[in-house]
């Protein structure tokens, strides 16, 4: 991707000589006509818990890197066994969040569950997906950037549909009940995080169903000025469903989230029609942990259980929540100056303080609301009667206190300096080495393994 950023050093000069060809997005969603109350869903009441344990991770971007790190970490949960060696933790995966280049092995692993660890590496993380973009440095290319973005969304779109989706839609990911996939990407407009899923969908009045997971992938992975942002049409008025309520109670409460905040303002604008075509890019500008679907999960529920089912919250035990975090190193080469940064360089490193500021904010926001959710679950579950902890099948000797989360990250700087030091210089690319696609893949592996998040985690149950 570095590659097709190289197209902003002479941006000015060829749109001045040469104006600004248009580039743009058609909106791939369609309308919902009627009531779609059953799509107003946020919770995972369909997602009915098999244990007593609940295991979630979150996707960072980073492109081919980014897949990697994650692919690697999927593969070591198949080894872990949580009750016995014949049931893997990876097998007691309940949510998956990806971002950018975290979203297309979400999605994958998602759509085949443990299959995508069988061809992931080959179809996707040793295949150069730049052959379907362009990427060279021209004056054609100045002016698309300027017009909208040096590639349309059919390029990526139809090299993961080819290489991995192969036409599948949101419908798939609903056959199977876990895990349930989250895919982010960033609504510029409103300057929040859009996630492709039923809450998002049903405001603007169209079938996530039939939504295509490629395109969602790619609305999730589109760098500025190398993509054109990917449209998503809204339907005001072809739905009769009112929204949620705690919408209205979120966008009117000045002491809400600010995550939860934006969302809710946002979403009441696509159903009152002020924003007919959401425009979409990467979900980093937002949220580069992709963290924003178990927070807005969370905090729009209604009841202290939420958005579990009273049955779930009772049988809970452990949580476990792992953010794979892919980011690259801190470059200083412009620091040992006193001129510099210029060109591309100024504009990275403007965007990656950009992201860096968002990864400490929705982390920090995760932390708290899963913090907050413990102690909420705790006192209401030490606060049932007797006859409502049978009707939610308490066990005998049940303890209400017995619950506990576990929060935790994986990163590179957790593997020695040198090792880490190696793995930060791999750049933020769809196309990468093989030496470098499996250094980064051991790395997932070995991060998981030494992680005392999830030791502990294993431990207590």
């Amino acid at each position: 991707m570095r590659k097709v950023l190289r197209v902003f050093l002479a941006a000015g000069l060829s749109a001045l000589l040469f104006g600004c060809a248009t580039v743009y997005n058609q909106p791939m969603n369609v309308p919902l006509r009627g009531s779609v109350q059953d799509s107003l869903r946020i919770g995972f009441e369909d997602r009915a818990l098999q244990d007593d344990a609940i295991v979630g991770l979150a996707f960072s971007g980073g492109g081919t890197r980014a897949a990697a790190f994650s692919f690697g970490v999927l593969q070591e949960m198949e080894r872990i066994p949580l009750r016995g060696a014949s049931v893997p933790m990876i097998d007691r995966l309940d949510f998956i969040s990806g971002v950018s280049g975290g979203s297309v092995i979400a999605a994958y692993y998602g759509l085949k569950k443990r299959e995508a660890l069988l061809d992931f590496r080959e179809k996707f993380l040793l295949r150069n997906a730049e052959e379907y973009l362009s990427t060279n440095v021209s004056l054609a290319n100045f002016s698309r950037a300027f017009g909208g973005g040096v590639n349309d969304q059919t390029g990526l779109t139809r090299f993961l549909d080819q290489q991995l989706f192969q036409g599948a839609t949101f419908a798939h990911l609903r056959a199977s009940r876990r895990p349930r996939i989250w895919i982010n990407a960033s609504d510029i407009y409103n300057r929040t995080s859009f996630v492709f899923g039923e809450t998002a969908f049903a405001a603007i009045c169209s079938d996530l169903l039939a939504y295509p997971l490629s395109d969602a992938v790619a609305a999730s992975a589109a760098v500025p000025f190398a993509f054109a942002p990917i449209v998503v049409q809204a339907y005001p008025g072809q739905c009769t469903d009112p929204l949620p309520r705690w919408v209205e109670r979120a966008r009117s409460n000045p002491n809400a989230p600010p995550i939860l905040s934006s969302f809710a303002k946002a979403i009441s604008r696509y159903r009152e029609g002020q924003v007919p075509y959401i425009k979409l890019l990467d979900g980093g500008l937002v949220d580069n942990y992709g963290l924003a679907g178990f927070v807005i999960a969370r905090e729009a529920s209604q009841v202290p259980y939420g958005p579990l089912t009273p049955q779930q919250a009772v049988k809970l035990r452990r949580a476990l929540f792992l953010v794979v975090d892919a980011r690259a190193g801190v470059p200083a080469d412009f620091v040992r100056t006193v001129e510099g940064p210029h060109g591309i360089e100024l504009i990275k490193a403007a965007v990656d303080t950009s992201l860096e500021a968002t990864v400490g904010a929705s982390y920090s926001a995760f932390d708290a609301t899963m913090g907050e959710w413990q102690a909420s679950l705790i006192r209401w579950r030490c606060g049932l009667s007797a006859a409502d902890r049978a009707r939610y099948g308490a066990r005998p000797n049940w303890n209400c206190r017995d619950l506990k989360f576990f929060i935790g990250r994986l990163a590179f700087d957790q593997l020695d300096a040198a090792r880490a030091a190696q793995l930060a210089a791999v750049p933020t690319s769809f196309k990468l080495p093989q030496e470098q696609v499996d250094a980064v893949i051991a790395a997932g592996r070995d991060t998981l393994r030494q992680s005392t998040v999830m030791k502990a985690f294993v431990s207590g149950l």
